[in-house]
């Protein structure tokens, strides 16, 4: 999503409550409170079609380790070059890539 295209009227006390979580249990457990198990799974696929694609793994090596769609791994590839960076900046840090000076 670009940073244009964010509503006005978003509730950011849900965001908040995830900065104050201090693990990655934490975090596991408040997804777990508030998402189905159907939209977890949905939200760990793109991820991981997210971290795919940045080291550029081709879209059938992609589709077969995730079992996501093509439509899927192309939303996301659009969202990792495209989107606002966020993604792609996670990414990096949890590869542990270092930035370009």
């Amino acid at each position: 999503m670009n940073k244009n295209n964010k509503t006005a009227n978003t509730n950011k006390n849900m965001y908040k409550a995830i900065l104050e979580l201090h693990d990655i249990d934490e975090v596991e457990d408040f997804l777990n409170d508030i998402c189905s198990m159907s939209e977890l799974r949905s939200m760990e696929q793109r991820y991981n079609v997210a971290e795919m694609l940045y080291q550029d793994k081709v879209y059938t090596e992609i589709i077969k380790e995730t079992g996501a769609s093509s439509a899927t791994v192309s939303r996301v590839k659009r969202v990792l070059f495209y989107g606002t960076g966020a993604l792609k900046s996670a990414i990096e840090r949890i590869l542990g890539v270092q930035e370009e000076a």
